[in-house]
């Protein structure tokens, strides 16, 4: 079989290296319990830390200050994506508030509605414009299976919670 302890010990070690990459692949491929939060997470750090060139270009535009988010995921390209490794797009409500202006978050300029935000390097965000035909704009956007729900409120008030609460931080720290 194995005659010396040299080749024991590396038949050990590899395999425990093939079990642990086996596991590792298992654990990669099952379904995140969390895949919402996951995103939301994700998406939230990509919105506030945009340039502000980049939040010019989504639309928010004139200030020098931090930008804190609330972010509620609807949807996924691909649409059966069972874990944070497999989503390609986020499709999301958001409420962004800009500190500095105010340091109410009642009298915060927001901006919010539905967005797609591409997971990559660097991440892409797309932001229908607002104005006349908003809606029409939406639905090119957001794939037809998600429509319904890019036209819905945020379902959940926690995420809002803990922007208002970032923002009443980073507001306080600022002055």
């Amino acid at each position: 079989m194995i005659k010396s302890r040299r080749g024991l010990i590396a038949a050990i070690v590899t395999l425990a290296g093939v079990v642990l990459a086996g596991v590792t692949f298992f654990v990669a491929r099952q379904p995140s319990s969390t895949l919402n939060d996951e995103l939301a997470a994700q998406v939230t750090l990509i919105l506030e830390q945009a340039s502000p060139g980049e939040h010019h270009a989504h639309g928010h535009s004139g200030f020098d200050s931090r930008v804190v988010c609330a972010v509620e995921p609807f949807g996924t390209e691909p649409p059966n994506a069972t874990a944070l490794v497999e989503v390609r797009w986020v499709y999301a409500r958001h409420l962004c508030a800009i500190t500095g202006e105010s340091p109410d978050w009642a009298a915060s300029v927001r901006a919010s509605g539905p967005i797609a935000v591409k997971i990559d390097i660097p991440p892409e965000v797309r932001v229908p414009k607002a104005g006349a035909g908003y809606p029409d704009r939406v639905r090119q956007l957001i794939p037809e299976r998600y429509h319904t729900l890019a036209f819905e409120e945020f379902s959940d008030d926690s995420a809002i919670e803990a922007a208002r609460e970032r923002f009443a931080l980073a507001s306080s720290t600022a002055k």
